[in-house]
């Protein structure tokens, strides 16, 4: 289900702009300390963000939003100098969503040496997707990630689950070196017509936008695609093992029931091929729109190691996508389930009012004697 933005609520108390870590030390607080990471240019996904932070951390806990543009993790040519710095109206939307505090550090606060010598390595994970698009991106982001951590010392940490590469590296770099933290996912917020809210969609001319909806549209088709075919695998399992199924099937023809079981079979163990060509055809129609789509990757992976999974695969799993329209570069994904195939037991059951030679008529799939099954 799309999540809408939420309705920003105003706290009584005004929120503190601080710059310093030692500010924020000098802080007393009770209870939980919940912090919001982000590089600023504040939108109603940030503000649900805090929102999840302020319930987690209740009202007598305390909400950081801290708002740095890291250096480290831009590349070369990539939009540093022309990522937004809107600190004024960040502040009105943290305090609006219930923040106690932002942190807006400087560079020399974070790296008071200049560019670290000393940097968190993102690893296997953190060259594939995203990392292969822009090489040494995630040692950046980690590298700032741990900074901050150390500099806040929170005890709960949220992020957004649209960065979904990001998130699952924050969560093995605290798990792998021992930060006492836990870390929040929180689901993707998107626009009423599906796009995922973005600090970089305000770059996007109104052509641009449109064209810019295949990528949600693209992951919304993936999952159509799953859910119709586990429903239809779920109607395949209903009707019970029993002999009269047996001979019914036999009734209708040795080879058209092995035919019919073949293909259902061979759909569940595809179920992943299926979901990218369904994702696939839509990005293939948006990059012949004008202006076009420039399709960066389309992934369904792993969420654990953000590997692609094979046919066959079953537990969670991450639709991914990147492109371009225009002169900006757009991330989205869908998080999806693929479910085990359930196996029907294979011996026939008689009963007494069954003869193993009577053959009644089956009961077609989706009538009330074999219920179909919805995802």
């Amino acid at each position: 289900m799309t999540q809408q933005p939420r309705q920003t609520r105003r706290q009584p108390r005004p929120t503190r702009l601080l710059h310093t870590a030692a500010e924020l030390r000098a802080l007393t607080h009770e209870g939980a300390r919940a912090v919001v990471m982000t590089m600023g240019a504040l939108h109603e996904g940030h503000a649900t963000l805090v929102h999840r932070a302020r319930d987690l951390a209740g009202p007598h806990g305390q909400v950081v939003v801290t708002v740095f543009v890291n250096p480290l993790q831009f590349g070369a040519g990539e939009d540093l100098d022309r990522y937004p710095r809107t600190l004024e109206a960040d502040l009105k939307v943290a305090e609006q969503a219930g923040a106690d505090v932002v942190f807006a550090p400087g560079v020399d606060e974070v790296y008071p040496g200049g560019e670290p010598q000393v940097r968190i390595s993102a690893g296997p994970m953190g060259e594939r997707l995203e990392g292969a698009a822009r090489p040494g991106h995630f040692d950046g982001m980690l590298t700032v990630v741990a900074k901050l951590l150390h500099l806040t010392a929170p005890d709960l940490a949220l992020y957004g689950e649209k960065d979904a590469q990001q998130l699952a590296l924050i969560r093995r770099m605290v798990r792998d070196l021992n930060f006492p933290v836990e870390i929040v996912g929180v689901p993707t917020v998107r626009e009423p017509d599906g796009l995922a809210l973005s600090s970089r969609n305000r770059y996007l001319a109104a052509g641009e936008r449109r064209t810019a909806l295949a990528l949600s549209t693209a992951l919304f088709a993936g999952r159509e695609r799953l859910a119709a075919q586990q429903a239809l695998s779920a109607r395949a399992q209903a009707a019970p093992a029993s002999r009269a199924r047996a001979d019914a099937l036999t009734a209708l023809g040795e080879a058209r029931a092995a035919a019919d079981a073949h293909a259902v079979s061979q759909a569940a163990l595809r179920r992943p091929s299926a979901v990218r060509t369904a994702a696939r055809a839509v990005l293939d129609d948006a990059a012949r729109l004008r202006p076009p789509l420039v399709l960066d990757y389309l992934a369904l992976v792993d969420p654990s190691d953000f590997t692609e999974v094979p046919d066959g695969f079953t537990g969670e799993a991450v639709l991914a996508v990147a492109a371009r329209v225009g002169t900006t570069r757009l991330i989205d994904n869908l998080p999806l389930t693929f479910a085990p195939e359930e196996t029907p037991d294979e011996t026939p059951e008689e009963t007494p009012e069954e003869s193993p030679r009577d053959t009644p008529s089956p009961a077609p799939a989706g009538t009330d004697e074999a219920p179909g099954a919805a995802v």
